[in-house]
This record gives structure tokens, C-alpha cells and sequence, in this order.
């Protein structure tokens, strides 16, 4: 028998599987909207912090709120929610990848637990009780991260789920732009008795209704939007595949890279904007200008680079990886020429850097999903959470908040740029591979 061969180039013209499902499963918008709700707060609960960073850093070091040893601690709330986060989220994709029954319940536990974490965070009378909270909001997170796009996955097929990841994750930009906004804007209120540790209270009870919402939801079969066999559960060796599919691998590095960069942006910009002096734009509060654009550009970026990944899919070999590095290859400049524009123009520069920045959010996603058997893709979007994290957006903050204390801010950005730029150059690398991965990915599992 002649050898087979399985070369990238081999499998670039073959037509989707006959074995792929074309129709999302019964109940699966019931799904997408509660995950979609319940993916909203979650990035309120993460940004609000970011939002009244300021005020924590005169509340914690009143001697020095501006020096380099109160930045760098400040940035270490940040990595202490990702670190709790990265560090459980494999143990969840694990335990969904082996009981695939149970994700809707891991979900509302870690809904409920971030929640009542979050509303700690407002009670915190020392930095390290802060710290401490910050920790469980990352555990909570660490059992919904890998599990909620899995279960889109399992709700919808392969062609549509650029498009359907890209809705789920509108809820980053929005969510981050009404966490920021919420925290500037309570932050205001009573500086002077401390009205920042409301911020952290209002989101609680939304939190542990969504939470309860969730334990009412049927399961939905493992891989039931690709009509494959999931009869056998994943084991440890199986990581091995992970690791040798190049797709997964380079869709990794690169949103490690941009999750270096965006991590920074997001901790350091509110920051910036007031230690700039930033005049109000048309009458609004520097920081609430920043999440009305996150919150604009992004949801743009993110419904543009899904329907661009979709679209193309059929015409272009490699369309998720190809949008997804042009956008952050052009989201590169636009940081450095923010950093030269005088206001109000350089508001421009933001809202084409986040609308760039967010145009490969489904489609990353949707070639994690895709590249992977259905039975491995808790663990997959786990252990890609684990290395984004730990490699990206833990680092980035305190690392360029040690920058900006030694030199200046427009020095950290410039290295958030060049991290910009080489996440999309991994991106474009990735492109050949795309197809085959995706191809092979239903039969793929030790």
C-alpha cells in the first residue's frame, strides 16, 4: 500500500467532512445566551478592578502611590487572578474532558464563587486581603474558561462557529468597557470615603443569579454538532497530540504574545490617561472615553473578524489564522502612533488599535475548536488558557509597570507593540496548517 500523504499542501483542497453536522443542536441559542450573559460580567468582574487601580494604589500606599515598588504591587493583582486561573483551569478542562456530563455544573460553581469573591474584593482592608480575593475570582473563572466555549462547540458546527465564538466574546469588549466605566465612575462618587469598593459590590447579585441559571441547563452531548463518535475519554497521553498539532500550537504562541500586550493595555492605560492629564472629551471623564471606545471598537472588531473567518473559509485556506494576523499586525502601529498624537486625536489611534486587537477573538477560538477531537476540548482551551496566561498577561502588568517606573510609559507600550507584531507574524505561520488540522481533528485521539 503506498504511503498517505499528510502534508498541509495534500489536504488543502479536500471538502469538509461529509461527517460534520450542519445544524446547531436543540437548545443551542438558550446556551449562547445565557453563556454570552454570564461572559459579560465575567469581564466586568475582571476590568472593574483595572477601573479604580488609582484609587487602590493612594488607598494601599498613601506614602508613594506613584512610585515603582507601588505600580509593580498594584500590577500584581492582575497576575494574581490569572495565575488562580491558568493554575485551575486545566484541572477543570480535565475533569469535563473525562466527565463531559458535568460542565454546566462546573460552571455555576465558578459563576457563584467569583461572584461572592468579587463583592469580597469591595471589604478588603489590606492589600494582601485584596490580593486574596483576587485569587478566588481567578478560581471561580478557572472552572468557566475552558468549559464555555466547549460547550458552544458542542452546540454549533464547525462552519459557523467563527461567527458563533466571535458573539460569545463580544461580551470582552463591552463587558471590559462597562467594567472600566463602572469603576471610574463610582470611583468619583466620594473619593474621599473610599467610593471605589462599591464597584466591586454591584456586579455580586447578577453573578449568583446566572450562577443558579446555569445549574437548571442540560448537558449537551460531547461533540453533537460534529457527529463523531466521543465513546472514549481522553487520557493524559493524549496531551502529546495537542502539542503535536502545529494549528494548536502556533494559535497558542500567538495569543500569548497578544495577551502580553493586551494585559498591559488593559491594566496600564486607565493610568496613563490620568497621569497625561488627559482633558474630558466632551465633558466625559478621560477613563469613561477609554471603555466607550473598548467597548465600540472591540464589539466591532470582534463581529468584523467573524464574519471575515466565516466568509472566507471556503475561498481562502487558513482565513481564521489569516484575519486574525492582519488585524494584529495593523493593531501594532496604531499603539505607537497613540503614544505621538495630541488628544483628542490620539482617540482615534485607540479605537483603530482595539478594533484590530479584537479581530481575531472568535476566529483564535474557533481554530482551537476545530483543530481538536471533541472529547479533548475542555483540555484543550484549558491548557491554551494556561499558557497565554503564564506567559502573557501574568507577566505583563507588573512587568511594565517595573518599565514605565524606571523609564516611562511610552517605553512599556512601545514593548506592548512589538509583542503586537509578533503574535500576528505567528498567526500568518499558522495559515498552512489550518486545513489539514481541522481535517484530521475527528479522528485524532489516541
Amino acid at each position: 500500500m503506498a504511503p498517505v500523504d499528510k502534508s498541509p499542501q495534500a489536504f488543502s483542497d479536500l471538502p469538509e467532512p461529509s461527517n460534520r453536522s450542519s445544524r446547531a443542536i436543540p437548545g443551542a441559542h438558550m446556551a449562547l445566551g445565557l453563556l454570552l450573559a454570564i461572559n459579560l460580567f465575567n469581564y466586568i468582574d475582571r476590568q472593574v478592578l483595572a477601573g479604580v487601580e488609582p484609587e487602590i494604589r493612594k488607598a494601599f500606599f498613601p506614602q508613594d502611590p506613584d512610585g515603582i515598588a507601588a505600580r509593580t504591587q498594584s500590577g500584581s493583582l492582575a497576575s494574581a487572578f490569572l495565575v488562580s486561573y491558568m493554575l485551575t483551569a486545566p484541572l477543570f478542562g480535565a475533569l469535563a474532558s473525562r466527565w463531559p456530563r458535568v460542565k454546566w455544573k462546573l460552571i455555576a460553581v465558578g459563576v457563584l464563587v467569583w461572584s461572592l469573591a468579587t463583592g469580597a474584593g469591595g471589604l478588603a482592608n489590606g492589600f494582601m486581603l485584596l490580593l486574596l480575593t483576587r485569587c478566588f475570582v481567578g478560581v471561580g473563572e478557572g472552572a468557566y474558561g475552558p468549559l464555555a466555549p466547549t460547550i458552544l462547540s458542542d452546540c454549533f458546527p464547525v462552519a459557523k462557529r467563527g461567527n458563533i465564538l466571535s458573539l460569545f466574546y463580544v461580551a470582552m469588549p463591552v463587558g471590559g468597557a462597562m467594567g472600566y466605566a463602572l469603576g471610574g465612575f463610582v470611583a468619583k462618587l466620594d473619593p474621599a470615603h473610599e467610593s471605589w469598593r462599591w464597584a466591586f459590590f454591584v456586579v455580586v447579585i447578577p453573578g449568583l443569579i446566572l450562577g443558579i441559571l446555569s445549574l437548571l441547563m442540560r448537558e449537551p452531548p460531547a461533540g453533537a454538532a460534529d457527529a463523531v463518535s466521543t465513546q472514549k475519554r481522553m487520557t493524559w497521553h493524549d496531551y502529546r497530540i495537542l502539542l503535536q498539532t502545529p494549528s494548536f500550537v502556533l494559535d497558542t504562541l500567538g495569543m500569548t504574545a497578544m495577551s502580553f500586550g493586551m494585559g498591559a493595555l488593559a491594566w496600564w492605560i486607565p493610568d496613563y490617561l490620568q497621569t497625561q492629564q488627559v482633558p474630558y472629551l466632551l465633558g466625559i471623564e478621560p477613563r469613561t472615553v477609554f471603555g466607550i471606545i473598548v467597548a465600540l471598537a472591540g464589539l466591532g472588531g470582534t463581529i468584523a473578524g467573524g464574519l471575515l473567518g466565516d466568509g472566507l473559509r471556503a475561498r481562502l485556506r487558513g482565513s481564521y489564522f489569516l484575519v486574525s494576523g492582519t488585524g494584529l499586525l495593523l493593531s501594532a502601529p496604531c499603539v505607537l502612533l497613540f503614544l505621538v498624537m495630541p488628544f483628542p486625536w490620539a482617540w482615534s489611534m485607540i479605537f483603530a488599535a482595539v478594533f484590530f486587537m479584537f479581530v481575531n477573538t472568535g476566529p483564535t477560538n474557533a481554530i482551537l475548536a476545530n483543530v481538536v477531537h471533541p472529547v479533548m476540548r475542555p483540555a484543550g482551551f484549558a491548557l491554551n488558557i494556561l499558557v497565554i496566561h503564564l506567559l502573557g498577561d501574568v507577566i505583563s502588568p507588573p512587568i511594565i509597570g517595573a518599565v514605565s517606573g524606571h523609564w516611562n510609559m511610552s517605553v512599556g507600550f512601545a514593548v506592548v507593540s512589538a509583542f503586537l507584531a509578533i503574535g500576528g507574524l505567528l498567526w500568518l505561520w499558522g495559515a498552512r496548517y489550518l486545513r489539514h488540522d481541522t481535517d484530521i481533528a475527528p479522528q485524532r485521539l489516541a
